[in-house]
């Protein structure tokens, strides 16, 4: 290589270098409600506490169906997944309600510990792995639930390609204040199991409140 060109090469380089760490720090801004980490073609998740359940949704943009299903969560008794046709866009509403009874109760903290679809360890987590009920329904293949002492936390499989094994994660934020953390998850070494994980902190102040919430509507 001749010194003429190391400095266009430089120059170019410099200029990618300042590209990608000026869009990391946009799309992982801890301030952003929700989370400022783009999950491509998904729009959301939103989380929102509905009477005594929480709501997570979110849009697949690219997954069309002609029509709506609800499904009940395995081991979640008061719990269900709902799907139907995005009323805003050519994508899928998913709707994912969790009663606070069965996130908050003893029984499915018996359910086996479980790591990520596919083996990997739970980002975020000192353990790598946390009681889960693992499952699957049409179009969304390796669904999970987990739900521990401190976490709880959603699985939901979509086709991202952000590099084998990769894991890349931020802080997600709920009216300002952190509630937890969302990662986007790459393939494995199969080409299988990417998708998005949010987990939820349950510290002592969010289980007092979510228990004062639960009790209202007993």
């Amino acid at each position: 290589m001749t010194l003429t060109n190391v400095r266009p090469l430089k120059k170019l380089l410099m200029i990618g270098l300042i590209a990608s760490t000026s869009f990391f720090s946009t799309s992982c801004d801890p301030n952003a409600e929700g989370s400022g980490l783009v999950i491509p073609g998904v729009d959301g998740p939103k989380l929102q506490l509905v009477e005594d359940k929480i709501l997570i949704s979110m849009v697949f943009e690219n997954i069309q169906l002609q029509g709506g299903l609800r499904y009940a969560v395995p081991k979640y008794k008061n719990s269900y997944i709902e799907v139907s046709p995005d009323l805003e866009s050519d994508g899928t509403l998913m709707a994912v309600s969790v009663s606070l009874s069965d996130v908050l109760g003893g029984d499915v903290l018996s359910l086996p510990p479980q790591q990520l679809p596919g083996g990997r360890a739970l980002p975020g987590v000192t353990t790598g792995s946390l009681p889960a009920i693992a499952f699957s329904i049409p179009k969304w293949k390796n669904m999970a639930f987990y739900v521990g002492p401190k976490f709880f936390g959603l699985f939901a499989p979509t086709d991202l390609d952000i590099g084998t094994n990769s894991i890349i994660t931020a802080r997600y934020n709920v009216s300002s204040k952190r509630a937890g953390n969302i990662s986007m998850v790459g393939k494995d070494e199969n080409g299988e199991n990417s998708g998005f994980l949010l987990l939820l902190d349950l510290n002592a102040t969010t289980k007092k409140r979510l228990k004062r919430v639960m009790n209202k509507y007993q």
